[in-house]
């Protein structure tokens, strides 16, 4: 996709990923979903 504004043109790629972005973004997750699980187990008792 182009987009031309007075003399200045922007273009948009889609960005490809790669497999060990893919699996990074799959262990920040995880890493960030343990650490929610516990924050909200030393939350409950008050």
């Amino acid at each position: 996709m182009t987009i031309h504004l007075l003399f200045i043109s922007i273009t948009f790629q889609r960005r490809r990923w790669t497999m060990e972005e893919i699996e990074q973004e799959q262990i920040i997750r995880q890493v960030e979903e343990e650490l929610m699980n516990r924050k909200c187990l030393i939350q409950q008792p008050f």
